[in-house]
């Protein structure tokens, strides 16, 4: 293909779409940029494996530090496991993507995503998600796009397309809208307790920008001369799909129809079931069509099972406006909340019961230094709010190998950590690095919403000063032509034969993280705006029996987490606290047993389980950077001995002299005679010299002087 490059104004910036200059052996590449940052995203399809039963797509988002212009850290100075929001990125592509492809196609699709320069102003992601629907058109794989997503902000009052970095921290939204030709197909926020239908305008005005990203993507492949690909979808043998459909019809509506809430009960009914159509087939004869075609193609008996249970549960929802477990549309299962549940040897801990989903998350009160350092592309160097949520599989009755957290379990811990981090204190006002980690005992839908509420409970319970508690609640959907049921709390069938996940967090006052999820190619406004006002009375609901449970954060922490106490000192002062090598602040921490963290803008944080421990090491390095004037008594201690004089210690590494003549009130001889190393003596400075040498007497100090430096050594 010869080079093209097709330009397109987006809200006033330009983007530019390269195409035929990059990777000509892909199925479709484009290199798509926007100020200084520039992302090449390629498609690529390759024969289907045999006995595949869904869509291998594959998605992969590349982050290179030298498109910053820098070196990787590490021992091996090059990039490594994917770091997080890598990981979220390429979330972000899967998402809107995959429902758009045709639900029959069983090909192994790639899309790879590499940042290859990127600038301070323009976040690689969104581009990224729009390149992947052009790679994909330009591969011609059967798509039902274009597809396109953008980024909206909110400053003050406005609404901005496409912030820059520092318009995201500087607002109080970041919202990334993905679209179809047939409407909304992802939404991914977090917010600042946005209310409900601020939002919904925000979706509303990053949708119009969509969709001119789509008309646009349908000129250049009008240009280029690429139709839309149409591929004929695999038949299902009618004799075995009328066959299945006989026999497990009447018996899945009268399992769905006992509006059954346990949902084991319900799937062992299921699956009895499915196993009596699978023995009737197989005790046909060899040569019978429907054995045929059954053993021709073993998955096709639980595909038209799924199809026909499917079908059954859409239609007992769309016309008894009742789901299977009995609730109504916009019913919440049961709720149950416990906090302190583990002893205090965790510093904060809390347990959400949702229908049979249950999460159990542990707060752990960190010093400064437990900060998570970030090596990526984005502007952030550190995290002090760390989310981890854990899927093992015992929590949905299974059994597998126990990995590393894989996107799922990346992606649902950044949602409930966004979720969380608009209520937060400050660092000045809790300077602890926080870590939750919540663990799914039991799972039956909406395990991250589960994990927003257990962080909550857990982090008041820790004593954690939130400025307002957190909900969520997941929303589904059903669509039939023109109708449409959303669905309040969500559980694992409505999730899995449903057509939207949409889950909803936040405060009493709006809403502080989103994300959408869809099954089918888009939704209008309407019903997308409709979800989001149905979520607020569940996460009401919700948030009125968690604070039955815990009304506002605990007043004492666990006598286990650390006490942090911090001062602020001139950062020119930072080198005499560390000493050389470490030597000074070394031996602060191995005579106190506190930790001491110090920043860069001179900001001190000591931290020690023992609360003295933390006032002594406090103590010491207030003395050491107090700014000395003459007239101040010190409680000191003799370090060494000169003949015309005293060496005295008054604070770590700062030492005055007190001269022979100033040692008493009449003459001394030899200084020995009235002191010695070791001993502790009130001074006062009587001078600092213009070499910044100290001074000291032990003359003219008034008794009360002396009373208040010795208390204040004993404190």
């Amino acid at each position: 293909m010869s080079e093209v490059i097709k330009s397109i104004s987006v809200d006033g910036r330009e983007m530019k779409l390269t195409i035929g200059r990059f990777a000509p052996q892909a199925g479709g590449s484009v290199l798509i940029e926007s100020g200084e940052t520039s992302v090449l995203v390629t498609a690529t399809r390759s024969t289907g494996r045999e006995g595949i039963d869904f869509l291998p797509l594959l998605v992969d988002y590349e982050e290179r530090l030298y498109a910053a212009g820098r070196v990787p850290g590490g021992f091996l100075r090059r990039e490594g496991r994917p770091p997080e929001k890598a990981v979220l990125t390429c979330r972000l592509i899967d998402r809107p993507l995959r429902p758009l492809f045709p639900d029959w196609l069983r090909d192994d699709i790639q899309i790879v995503a590499t940042t290859v320069s990127m600038d301070a102003q323009v976040p690689p992601d969104v581009l990224a998600v729009t390149g992947a629907s052009v790679a994909t058109l330009l591969a011609k794989i059967p798509f039902k796009g274009p597809m396109a997503a953008v980024r909206v902000g909110l400053v003050g009052d406005d609404f901005i397309i496409n912030p820059t970095y520092a318009e995201i921290a500087e607002g109080d939204l970041d919202l990334v809208v993905a679209g179809s030709p047939d409407g909304v197909i992802m939404v991914e926020a977090g917010a600042n307790q946005v209310p409900e239908q601020d939002m919904v305008e925000a979706i509303d005005f990053g949708y119009e920008v969509v969709c001119d990203l789509i008309k646009a993507q349908r000129e250049l492949m009008a240009e280029l001369g690429i139709a839309p690909v149409e591929e004929t979808p695999p038949e299902i043998d009618p004799t075995l799909e009328d066959f299945v459909r006989e026999r497990v019809t009447e018996p899945i509506k009268e399992i769905l129809a006992r509006f059954e809430k346990d949902k084991n009960v319900r799937d062992a009914a299921l699956d009895e079931v499915q196993a009596s159509v699978t023995a009737a087939i197989d005790e046909l004869p060899e040569t019978d069509p429907i054995q045929v075609a059954a053993v021709e193609n073993p998955k096709e008996i639980g595909k038209v099972f799924k199809s026909i249970t499917k079908t059954l549960m859409r239609r007992q929802v769309i016309e008894d406006k009742v789901r299977v477990d009995g609730r109504k549309l916009d019913e919440v299962r049961p709720i149950s909340c416990q906090v302190g549940v583990l002893p205090q040897r965790v510093h904060g801990s809390g347990l959400f019961n949702r229908g049979l989903t249950q999460v159990l998350s542990i707060v752990t009160l960190g010093t400064p230094g437990d900060a998570q350092e970030m090596d990526d592309l984005h502007p952030d160097s550190q995290k002090r709010y760390l989310h981890h949520y854990n899927f093992p599989p015992y929590s949905v009755g299974e059994t597998r190998p126990m990995r590393s957290p894989g996107r799922r379990e990346i992606g649902h811990g950044a949602l409930a950590e966004r979720a969380l981090i608009p209520v937060l204190p400050t660092k000045e006002e809790f300077p602890y690095v926080l870590r939750v980690v919540s663990e799914v005992l039991s799972s039956n839908g909406s395990t991250s919403m589960g994990s927003v509420c257990g962080s909550t409970l857990s982090l008041m319970d820790a004593g954690v000063p939130l400025s307002k508690p957190v909900s969520g609640a997941a929303m589904g959907l059903i669509k039939e032509g023109d109708q449409v049921c959303v669905l309040t709390d969500i559980q694992g069938i409505e999730d899995f034969l449903g057509d939207m996940d949409f889950k909803v967090a936040g405060t009493a006052d709006g809403i502080t993280a989103l994300q959408m999820d869809m099954k089918i190619t888009g939704l209008p406004m309407q019903v997308v705006a409709d979800a989001i006002h149905q979520a607020k009375p569940a996460r009401l609901h919700i948030l009125e029996k968690m604070l039955a449970a815990i009304d506002a954060p605990r007043k004492e922490m666990s006598p286990y987490a650390p006490r942090l106490l911090t001062l602020k000192i001139d950062p020119e002062q930072i080198g005499m606290i560390i000493g050389p090598g470490g030597k000074t602040i070394k031996g602060i921490t191995e005579e106190t047993g506190a930790k001491i963290d110090i920043e860069d803008d001179g900001r001190v944080t000591i931290s020690a389980v023992d609360e003295k421990a933390a006032s002594r090491a406090l103590q010491i390095i207030a003395g050491m950077t107090r700014k000395l004037a003459a007239g101040d008594v010190f409680l000191g201690k003799v370090t060494r001995i000169i003949p015309i004089g005293a060496f005295v210690e008054i604070a770590p590494s700062k030492e005055g002299m007190i001269h022979i003549s100033q040692l008493a009130d009449y003459r001394v001889g030899k200084v020995e005679d009235e002191v010695s190393v070791g001993d502790e003596v009130v001074v006062k400075i009587r001078e600092l010299d213009n070499r910044g040498r100290i001074n000291l007497t032990r003359l003219g100090i008034h008794p009360e002087e002396a009373a208040a430096a010795r208390a204040g050594s004993a404190d």
